[in-house]
């Protein structure tokens, strides 16, 4: 029989199998729509951008499931594919920042009104196929990643945005293809994985410059990288590789690697625990782990195949991911009980959905908490 470990998210005791039928890294997931163990006072909201589609989906999940709760058609070009792809949610939660360009080269910036999502900033100009973005802790800098699929493979940027009034401040030159950029909690550095240097890059956002690069194992394609809260460490995804590293930050070292499914792509560590949640993209799952033990506790598979981003709801119960489809499917977010480690919902979106962010908990009295 499997040993049982203590996961401990926000003061609560959640328990999983640390090895899922001795050894075997799946589990079953449940019914879709059905719930396990909600808290029938909360409602969650994220937001997820459909690519291929150019929508931009609210989605609202609660006491009755999952379901869209809004659809926002994005772009400027009628009869061109702009692909909408990265999403942040400003940290007081009024404004959603999207960038478009995995359509066309010619990437941009896009600020919402977040509940209403109305265009209120921008489209501010980036580089080309702009990916990842984020926000600084009091949501006055957008850093985003210039991916840059155009042309030959050449070294590309990080764009830096003033986001009160939607202007590009900077561009820092970083590598071939940076993407998974996430910045620490106190939003003094900026990481993110380099597809095809093999890199981790670290940007000092007090001077806008590069302060250190880490170089990976050859041919592993890192696609994201996130500090982890608590442990003076970054955590990076190495699609190719089937791992994801582990290296501590004052020394900038490898300490340890974590052995994954095929194409472990984004990445979230829940708020307040140990627990990592990793999507799969190849494997058409989610993968979560005990940081502290270093190992998996459980490989769950996907509504659909593709799975693309995860963000995670602040008081640790849930993962929300994002699932691509292929060709003219729908894309899917998933929805999953982090005490259970069960695919609890699922709903269907627009083609390609990629970029996923967290918005909301509303109580049952309609009252928002605090993110």
């Amino acid at each position: 029989m499997a040993k049982m470990k203590r996961v401990a998210v926000r003061g609560a005791t959640r328990w999983s199998a640390a090895l899922v039928a001795a050894g075997a890294l799946t589990v079953g997931p449940t019914a879709s729509g059905t719930l396990a163990a909600q808290d029938a006072r909360a409602t969650y909201y994220v937001y997820v951008a459909a690519e291929s589609a150019d929508l931009l989906h609210r989605v609202r999940f609660g006491p009755e499931g999952a379901a869209l709760d809004q659809t926002v058609v994005v772009g400027e070009m009628a009869t061109e594919t702009e692909g909408p792809h990265g999403l942040r949610v400003s940290p007081d939660g009024r404004f959603v920042y999207m960038t478009t360009g995995h359509g066309v080269p010619g990437g941009k910036l896009w600020k919402f009104d977040a509940g209403p999502d109305t265009l209120v900033g921008g489209p501010v100009p980036l580089g080309h196929f702009p990916a990842t973005l984020d926000l600084t802790p009091g949501g006055l800098y957008a850093f985003v990643a210039n991916f840059n699929l155009h042309g030959e493979a050449t070294p590309s940027s990080v764009s830096v945005i003033y986001a009160p009034g939607m202007v590009e401040v900077e561009r820092i030159e970083t590598c071939v293809m940076p993407h998974g950029a996430r910045l620490d909690a106190s939003g003094d550095f900026l990481y993110s994985a380099c597809m095809m240097d093999d890199q981790v890059v670290e940007v000092d956002t007090r001077t806008f410059q590069v302060a250190r690069r880490f170089s990976t194992t050859p041919g592993c394609s890192p696609t994201w990288v996130t500090p982890a809260p608590g442990r003076g460490t970054v955590l990076v995804a190495c699609n190719r590789g089937a791992r994801i590293l582990e290296i501590d930050r004052e020394s900038w070292s490898l300490v340890r690697t974590l052995e994954t499914g095929n194409g472990p792509y984004n990445l979230a560590v829940v708020p307040g625990s140990d627990l990592l949640v990793a999507t799969l993209k190849q494997g058409a799952a989610v993968q979560f782990f005990d940081l502290e033990a270093g190992r998996s506790l459980a490989v769950v598979p996907t509504s659909t195949t593709v799975a693309h981003g995860v963000a995670t709801s602040p008081d640790g119960r849930y993962a929300f991911v994002s699932v691509e489809g292929v060709g003219s499917e729908p894309g899917k977010v998933d929805v999953f009980d982090l005490s259970t480690f069960q695919r609890v919902a699922d709903v269907a979106v627009g083609q390609q959905a990629g970029g996923i962010a967290f918005w909301r908990m509303v109580d049952g009295g309609g009252e928002p908490r605090p993110r």
